[in-house]
């Protein structure tokens, strides 16, 4: 069996502890990290863990299951994926935040792996995939620590809740049938909707604004059934650097508290081509919060009127 290991790393203009928390604290990573589409516990305890993780890696999606073991006092965060994906065989390894001064740390990243029956392709494509993911991990994670006031001002996250007569998994099989947004939702031009594996989707679509034009958007989503369904946009409108959601469902006796919730990280550099020149952040907020919570509140509403339905019937 051949174990490849690599290390990368990055120094920081930030505290080790900072550096460190920010690690440590997986439910930020979809937007930390470009290529984490959803973080979810399946057991969590002080040191040791284990989680979801859905991300992309060379154009697709993939899911895997990792152990974590945290030490704050050594700065150190081990992982091992206890379920991989094909071709990997095998994969782990250990972020170690190392202090360089009050104000700088230096964050290695080490990787161990093995491809499935050592074949040379697939380790080819491994070693492509950890590298660029590395890269952009680290560079995420360098420029969120030192932006991080600034990324406060233009980071914001809203939810929409409605009320509905109805089962959960009604809800839930309205959402995640995305294949069917064309004929179902008024504002949906055209979609595309691909299931790479039981649960993990790409969703591609063309939605109407209000003034006829229409825009792309293409999102990676986890669905959970009948609870949950997260998504990451990775097509993005031009105000918009980050935008993440997830749908939830809670049922609450013969109802359901139905909710899209949504961060999003604004493209300051486009505020005044897209809103005018006088335009503010205070602006640009209120035109995202407005455009995505009148898209959200229309597909809940048709949802609410489905699963409704099902019910009378």
């Amino acid at each position: 069996m051949t174990t490849r290991e690599v290390e990368h790393e990055i120094t920081v203009l930030a505290a080790a502890a900072d550096v460190y928390r920010l690690i440590a604290e997986v439910e930020n990573w979809p937007r930390i990290f470009p290529p984490t589409i959803y973080v979810d516990h399946v057991e969590r305890g002080r040191r040791e863990e284990r989680i979801q993780i859905w991300a992309t890696a060379n154009g697709t999606a993939k899911h895997w299951v990792s152990h974590r073991t945290l030490d704050p006092g050594a700065l150190r965060i081990t992982f091992r994926q206890e379920v991989t994906s094909p071709p990997v065989a095998a994969m782990g390894g250990t972020w170690i935040i190392e202090p360089l001064s009050e104000r700088e740390s230096r964050v290695r990243l080490l990787h161990d792996y093995r491809a499935i029956d050592d074949d040379p392709e697939s380790l080819a494509w491994i070693d492509e995939a950890v590298d660029r993911n590395s890269r952009s991990e680290l560079a995420a994670l360098k420029k969120n620590v030192e932006f991080a006031q600034a990324a406060e001002e233009i980071t914001f996250s809203f939810e929409d809740t409605v009320r509905v007569d109805g089962a959960a998994k009604d809800l839930y099989d309205f959402i995640n049938e995305g294949d069917r947004w064309e004929e179902r939702l008024p504002h949906v031009a055209s979609v595309r909707l691909e299931e790479v594996s039981p649960g993990l989707q790409i969703l591609e679509m063309d939605t109407r604004a209000k003034d006829g034009s229409t825009h792309t958007t293409k999102s990676y989503r986890v669905c959970l059934p009948a609870s949950t369904i997260a998504y990451k946009q990775v097509t993005l409108p031009a105000l918009m650097t980050l935008h993440t959601g997830v749908w939830t469902f809670s049922q609450e006796g013969d109802t359901v508290a139905a909710t899209s919730q949504h961060t999003v990280v604004l493209n300051t550099d486009n505020i005044a081509r897209v809103l005018g020149d006088g335009a503010t952040v205070a602006d640009a907020k209120a035109y995202v919060q407005g455009a995505l919570s009148t898209n959200s509140r229309a597909t809940l509403g048709h949802a609410k009127d489905y699963a409704e339905q099902k019910r009378r019937v």
